[in-house]
């Protein structure tokens, strides 16, 4: 192709995209204990398609961090300038959210949480270097898998990685294994028959268990239910007598 300003035009426009690709993808949110930058978010209230029940949900922009570029916000400074009760609500959103899914699909809740804290500290708009997404850094084909349209969406997000959780459970019947797979996918466990020999995948396993057990360790003891009282069914009858009063009258009464 002859060389020309057109041309010349063009690669500048495609290495400036690339540049800023690169930027976005940059921050590698998945192993920082970075806190949650700032999000611009907007709650809704819909009903659930699986039971009628209507929850909320907050929707996040991944490009709305501070006003300020991606990358600009400095170490430390987004939990400073994100309010608490901001924080604090999207924390029990996630806590709702983990709660409910966790039942439906039947797992530990705790396994998901740790897997959360592991995977994004909690931070919904949380991407990796390889374009993993949300909180559970669904990747986009995965997200795909399980329906996502919006891996940004707390509750999509949630559910996807729950519903995925319990694939991969039920596949290996062994959480360690499930754990590996989640993060190197089940055809690599597949392959290995064991965790695969990944650097990553080795300390994502230990991590993942470290914080599961610690959040058995410091879980509140589940009280037993109390023993169901029994019926003592209808007082006993009183006995009944007859007798005469004054006036000759017969009469009965209770003893």
């Amino acid at each position: 192709m002859p060389y020309n300003r057109t041309n010349k035009f063009m690669c500048y426009c495609f290495a400036g995209m690339v540049l800023a690709l690169s930027t976005a993808l940059g921050a590698d949110s998945a192993s920082s204990a970075r806190p949650a930058p700032i999000v611009r978010a907007a709650s809704v209230v819909r009903a659930d398609a699986h039971t009628g029940r209507l929850i909320r949900t907050v929707l996040v922009n991944p490009n709305a961090l501070t006003g300020a570029p991606a990358g600009a916000v400095p170490d430390g400074g987004a939990k400073k300038a994100m309010a608490p009760a901001d924080i604090q609500s999207l924390r029990e959103l996630v806590d709702h959210e983990v709660d409910g899914m966790a039942a439906r699909y039947g797992i530990d809740p705790l396994l998901v949480h740790s897997v959360i804290r592991v995977e994004s500290n909690y931070n919904p708009v949380a991407v990796s270097r390889k374009g993993a997404e949300g909180l559970m850094q669904l990747i986009p084909s995965t997200a795909r898998r399980f329906g996502v349209s919006n891996s940004f969406d707390v509750h999509e997000n949630i559910e996807a990685g729950v519903k995925y959780l319990k694939y991969l459970l039920d596949m290996f019947g062994d959480t360690r294994l499930a754990v590996a797979a989640y993060n190197a996918g089940e055809n690599a466990v597949l392959r290995y028959r064991d965790v695969p020999p990944y650097p990553e995948t080795v300390d994502y396993v230990y991590r993942v268990g470290k914080a599961h057990n610690a959040a058995r360790q410091n879980a509140p003891a589940v009280q037993p239910a109390p023993a169901p009282q029994a019926d003592p069914g209808p007082p006993p009858a009183r006995e009944v007598e007859a007798y005469v009063d004054e006036a000759g009258r017969i009469c009965m009464r209770t003893r």
